[in-house]
């Protein structure tokens, strides 16, 4: 099932989207799936009459995953941790499909990175491996967006990935996947920067959880970035970046400067 979270110029809803004879269409759901079950009001209306939104909006927090392909972390000049990498981003970084990424002024080196997003579903502490499907609600695209000169300058990762707008999420999020081998391909103006596959994560789905809930408390919304394959690199104002993921849709988002 995808559930979409979307407007159609009143109060933010959530409807699955369903196939209607070649087109696409939502049936509108009541309240919030995360926190109430599955119930359609009856309201239908077409996906191109609709301004998707960012599918969830994490009410605690989004946890990124650093270095969890090889290739990007030899790209990056290192090798992949032995243990995953974890990183915050601020629920406000995040934004929704075709939504502009602002290109702040103090960097001059942002960097698309396109990701499986994971969506937990539960309130969860000290998940074991065999236990994590129970907590994930789902999974959407994602590109985390980094400003990489800060980063290196920094020393840490807060503000070079945590920019109002450096966390594009979307255009939904599918409840019934398997994680384990998804095609995971970025494009920048069209042209494809990055491919690469789920299964080339050296820590997979269910240990990444298990680890974060380790550390942190999770709680329903909270997003899990499970780390980009290799081919990051810059962006500029007037481009679009999009993130296609096998079994969930694409995510694309221009980039602007700042007025």
């Amino acid at each position: 099932m995808r559930i979409a979270r979307y407007t159609t110029g009143e109060e933010p809803t959530f409807g699955i989207v369903e196939d209607d004879g070649g087109r696409l269409v939502l049936s509108e759901v009541q309240g919030d799936p995360l926190y109430q079950p599955v119930t359609p009001t009856g309201v239908r209306v077409p996906l191109d009459d609709v301004r998707l939104l960012a599918p969830v909006i994490p009410r605690s927090k989004v946890v990124g995953i650093g270095r969890n392909y090889a290739e990007h972390a030899a790209e990056m000049g290192g090798e992949a941790p032995a243990e995953p990498l974890l990183f915050l981003k601020p629920n406000t970084s995040v934004i929704g499909p075709g939504d502009p990424v602002t290109l702040p002024r103090q960097s001059r080196n942002v960097h698309y990175e396109g990701e499986l997003a994971v969506v937990i579903g539960r309130i969860c502490k000290d998940v074991p491996v065999e236990r994590v499907p129970d907590v994930i609600y789902g999974y959407t695209c994602a590109n985390d967006v980094t400003a990489r000169d800060l980063q290196r300058s920094d020393g840490q990762w807060a503000r070079a990935k945590g920019f109002d707008g450096f966390c594009p999420l979307g255009p939904w999020i599918e409840t019934s996947l398997d994680p384990s081998d998804l095609h995971v391909v970025t494009r920048r103006d069209g042209e494809v920067v990055q491919d690469g596959r789920t299964s080339q994560m050296v820590h997979d789905v269910a240990h990444l959880v298990a680890h974060v809930s380790a550390a942190f408390t999770l709680l329903p919304g909270d997003v899990i970035l499970t780390g980009t394959p290799a081919g990051v690199g810059p962006v500029g104002a007037g481009q679009r970046v999009e993130v296609e993921i096998e079994g969930i849709g694409t995510l694309a988002n221009p980039f602007v400067t700042r007025d």
